[in-house]
């Protein structure tokens, strides 16, 4: 690594030990009656602190998209994030989101790893949402490091991201990863713009998942999107699926749920994508109006609850 890029990642991760971080390092408007934006990295871009994830809209009937998407839009959010995986998020979204599209930024993926499917789903992506551009494509869910080695392979998905990028179809291209060993894989073999990454007090602590990554991602100027603030850990055995769209147990309720956001956004991440299902979005959006870093004081009580937790995480991987 050289001396300068080493120093700045120093110094990212010296930031990032002190909980709760500074927000200094990244530009906000917190203009009243709104709610609040963040700079996305070195993007130019400004993004509502709530995203909207496409899974909201799955399976709901169109005039039940085009309301949550309406409603989203009233509320403030201008950052929607769908792929292809999410049922059949992305024919519901294009529709509903056709009257907003210039004024939203819109974020889609793939999990394809090779070129020629990459592109062929990036392709059916932009004819679903009714667009001809997306403002951030991403692979999606990169887990293991034989995927990291396969997309910048000969052949591989990074191909059609260049491509895709230089014919106007992509603004910007990003990540979401599910493990720190292949998101600090991704970061060293490509200049990427943006992370999507679980960013949860109880991984965070419990899990050794997360800080790395952000010092890391921090450093080398990406911007930072959060999956997971709102999660609680893995459901437990036996327990009944009170969210059927969630995989894993979330944080519902109110207090708690805003604990987790504000953990989440006390550092300087841009903005977080709560739980797909549309009461826990709904309350994201009604928690986010009022949000405030955490103080040292609660920071600590928060590491203390969530150390007794199960993380959805574990940094090293177990295996």
């Amino acid at each position: 690594m050289k001396r300068r890029a080493f120093i700045r990642q120093s110094a990212a991760a010296a930031m990032l030990s002190c909980f709760p971080a500074g927000l200094a390092g990244i530009a906000r408007d917190q203009t009243p009656g709104r709610l609040e934006r963040r700079a996305l990295g070195r993007t130019g871009q400004m993004l509502s602190i709530i995203g909207f994830g496409g899974i909201v809209v799955k399976d709901a009937a169109p005039d039940q998209a085009s309301r949550r998407v309406r409603e989203a839009i009233e509320a403030g959010v201008n950052y929607f994030d769908v792929a292809p995986t999410y049922g059949d998020a992305e024919e519901k979204l294009g529709p509903a989101l056709a009257p907003y599209r210039k004024e939203v930024f819109l974020a889609c993926k793939t999990a394809q790893r090779r070129s020629a499917e990459a592109t062929a789903e990036l392709e059916r992506s932009l004819r679903r949402l009714q667009t001809d551009h997306f403002d951030l494509y991403q692979l999606h869910a990169v887990t293991a490091l034989d995927d990291v080695e396969t997309i910048f392979g000969p052949g591989g998905a990074i191909e059609a991201f260049a491509a895709a990028k230089q014919a106007g179809k992509v603004r910007f291209l990003g990540f979401s990863a599910h493990s720190v060993e292949a998101a600090s894989a991704l970061m060293d073999r490509f200049r990427f713009d943006t992370i999507l990454f679980p960013f949860s007090s109880c991984t965070w602590h419990a899990g050794n998942f997360g800080p790395q990554v952000l010092a890391k991602a921090s450093a080398k100027g990406l911007g930072i999107l959060a999956l997971k603030a709102m999660a609680k850990g893995p459901w437990p055995t036996g327990a009944e699926r009170t969210h059927p769209k969630c995989w894993y147990e979330p944080l519902s309720e109110p207090s708690l749920a805003k604990l987790g956001l504000r953990f989440a956004l006390s550092h300087p991440i841009t903005a977080a994508v709560p739980p797909g299902d549309e009461t826990l979005f709904r309350l994201a959006l009604d928690l986010a109006r009022d949000l405030v870093p955490l103080t040292e004081a609660e920071a600590a009580a928060l590491k203390e609850q969530a150390l007794k937790g199960a993380p959805l995480f574990r940094y090293p991987q177990a295996g």
